[in-house]
């Protein structure tokens, strides 16, 4: 990929309003960044708004630079360093930021994920659990939190792990965990969607469980609350079609309430490494493709009229509809509404959600 296309593609998911899905939705219609780029001023204009604030070439240069001189790159999801089995997950991000070695993120991957406020029994197995899953060649991925992502990074120290972080990949959070996470850096695989010097705000956590779950084969959750990132990351593991364990606990123990739960709702029940290694069994290599080409122009659709338009706007409201539903309810064709609604969200005047739906701003 030359420099001029990269650059392209960095400014295309630098530039506001357009998210993963809308990124893929462009590259495919246009087949390169350089390509979307030059036609998303018409898109946005399109959709009802005005000039479009594409994200100048200087800034992301100076990303790259950045990334650079922290001994990071830039890991798009067409390339080598980008995870097979997170390429898969829909709405994958189109480009990461690595530091440490990709390689692992080709052998069998396990998330283990579980509270901040964790119990010492839960830290003590999950450290315990994340040393014998590594001694089996299996790559531990977590979330570089307080607790049991802790406790799991550091058991699998002597093997694979990997950190997502909801930051940029220059900041540490929690501060504490500075060091661990300059030591998986360093020595095994440090992950982040975010450009470096980006804060680890609230509505950067939800991004992040989600690329928990789509590179690893399996997550097993060690407690959790019910409204908990856990339980988030959980959720996803279940909507990519990957296993989803959880470890039981005493009913009397609120962190235990999520895992129970999930338990409930058919999640396995994890005790010991075997049960972790056959829920996930052997990964068929059907499961994820090689990075050749994803990008081929797309035909056309055909254009929807200013009255169809106006009647798929008419059908949207504040609360989020599935975009089946869309195409059901309007009668018109599935490119064409989904035409509509990415030039829609170029505008800034739709938003995506979780289990492809999308609302009025």
């Amino acid at each position: 990929m030359t420099h001029a296309e990269r650059l392209a593609r960095l400014r295309l998911i630098r530039t506001p309003h357009v998210g993963p899905v809308s990124w893929h939705q462009l590259m495919l219609r246009f087949g390169s960044g350089e390509a979307a780029l030059e036609a998303l001023p018409d898109l946005v204009l399109r959709g009802g708004a005005g000039k479009a604030r594409i994200a100048p070439a200087e800034v992301a240069e100076r990303e790259f630079d950045r990334v650079a001189s922290l001994g990071a790159r830039h890991a798009f999801v067409d390339e080598d360093d980008y995870s097979p089995l997170l390429r898969e997950v829909e709405g994958a991000p189109p480009v990461l930021v690595v530091r440490g070695d990709t390689a692992m993120l080709r052998r069998p991957c396990v998330a283990i994920v579980g509270a901040r406020n964790a119990s010492a029994a839960a830290c003590r197995f999950a450290r315990q659990l994340a040393a014998d899953l590594a001694a089996r060649d299996v790559t531990v991925v977590s979330g570089l939190a307080r607790g049991v992502d802790t406790a799991a990074h550091v058991g699998a120290l002597g093997g694979a792990t990997v950190g997502v972080i909801a930051s940029g990949i220059d900041i540490a959070f929690p501060p504490e965990n500075a060091p661990l996470q300059e030591k998986i850096a360093s020595d095994q695989l440090l992950v982040a969607e975010q450009p470096p010097g980006t804060e680890p705000l609230a509505r950067h956590f939800p991004s992040r469980n989600r690329i928990i779950a789509g590179l690893a084969h399996g997550t097993v959750v060690i407690e959790a609350a019910p409204r908990s990132g856990s339980l988030i990351t959980a959720r996803r593991a279940g909507d990519y079609g990957r296993e989803v364990m959880a470890v039981p606990g005493s009913p009397l123990d609120p962190r235990a309430q999520g895992c129970n739960m999930l338990i409930r709702e058919g999640a396995t029940l994890i005790q010991t490494i075997n049960d972790v290694l056959e829920a996930v069994g052997p990964i068929d290599a059907r499961m994820v493709r090689e990075p050749a080409q994803p990008f081929a122009v797309a035909a056309a659709p055909a254009d929807a009229s200013e009255g169809e338009r106006r009647a798929l706007i008419d059908l949207l409201g504040p609360t989020p509809v599935a975009i089946d539903e869309l195409v059901r309810q309007s009668g018109q064709a599935a490119a064409a509404v989904q035409l509509v609604l990415l030039e829609l969200e170029l505008a800034g005047r739709v938003e995506r959600h979780a289990g492809a739906k999308i609302s009025l701003v």
